[in-house]
């Protein structure tokens, strides 16, 4: 390569950095999405890494820029994933960085991260355990100054229909009295005294249980706002709404977890409608900081070819809104 080539190819060119000869209006974000890059999270249950998908933009508000500095937002990501875990502080560090390398044509900035969580969950009754996945998002924002956070994390459980149990109960007890009720001529005196022995026996053949309730997987899916935390709550916020719900799924199941794990499901029918109201209880009653919410519960339906679908929100003032 001779001297010349090296003098030309050391000035080449940077299109982003000229300017329209007219104004071209203002963009609301301009950035990358589904940036794989790894994290290391802090939050109360630890520090852990994960394979975060990161969405990393900018607003761009110089109508006369043609575009934003995209390498420079993708490097001050990977330079600060390699030298922070993620938190509520770090995150606004990160922000006002990407704001300095865009001064002269952005105001906002923002940030949103998508990964799974995985936690270590005990069995219902025996002493094993096993890994549970958990889709989480976090939504940080600067924009006229002010910092938000959004967290969101979805919870996959149990469902078992309040309807479909009581018509499963009505056929139990019809087949009670097909089994029984011949031992009583005239539906007077009963010839053959049933005894508690021949009921407990009889429960426990296949003709007795002759029907079974319905039962889904079910994903409760809940955004909320923070107030002021030094790191998410997702933990904590993963296990309000597993308490809630009350049959989330499971990890290592032997017979004696599957046993509890039926006792559960009979113990806590729910319609999506159920579902959502305990939900929004436990997050109405919740010390966290949560600001807003916003609950997606949806029930895929094994009766159905369509899902049952509820949501409900905490209904302040500039936030999350129904539609």
């Amino acid at each position: 390569m001779n001297r010349s080539t090296s003098t030309a190819l050391a000035r080449m060119p940077d299109i982003a950095r000229e300017q329209h000869l007219a104004p071209q209006g203002e963009l609301s974000w301009v950035g990358m999405s589904r940036v794989h890059q790894p994290i290391r999270l802090q939050h109360a249950g630890g520090d852990d890494p994960v394979l975060a998908s990161v969405g990393v933009y900018v607003d761009l508000t110089d109508p006369l820029a043609k575009g934003i500095h995209m390498s420079r937002l993708y490097l001050q990501l990977d330079e600060y994933a390699r030298h922070h875990t993620i938190s509520p502080a770090s995150l606004k560090l990160l922000l006002n960085s990407m704001l300095s390398t865009h001064r002269d044509i952005s105001g906002s900035a923002r940030l949103e991260f998508e990964f799974d969580l995985c936690l270590r969950r005990p069995a219902l009754k025996s002493d094993n355990s096993g890994w549970n996945n958990y889709p989480v998002t976090i939504d940080a924002v600067l924009e006229d100054g002010q910092y938000s956070f959004e967290l969101g994390v979805e919870v996959t459980y149990s469902s078992t229909c309040p309807c479909s149990a009581a018509l499963s109960r009505q056929l139990i007890q019809a087949a009670f009295d097909d089994a029984f009720q011949s031992r009583e001529p005239n539906g007077n005196s009963a010839s053959e005294p049933v005894s508690f022995s021949d009921v407990r026996r009889w429960l426990g053949t296949q003709q007795a249980i002759v029907a079974t309730p319905h039962s889904q997987r079910s994903l409760a899916n809940v955004k909320v706002r923070l107030g002021d935390v030094d790191t998410f709550p997702i933990v904590d916020l993963i296990d309000t709404l597993e308490d809630a719900l009350a049959t989330p799924v499971q990890t290592a199941v032997k017979r004696e977890d599957e046993q509890e794990f039926a006792l559960r499901n009979g113990q806590n029918l729910m319609f999506c409608e159920d579902a959502a109201r305990k939900v929004k209880k436990v997050l109405d009653a919740s010390d966290a900081a949560f600001t807003d919410y916003k609950v997606h519960i949806e029930h895929q339906e094994s009766l159905h070819a369509h899902d049952a679908i509820a949501v409900v929100i905490k209904g302040v003032d500039g936030g999350y809104q129904r539609r």
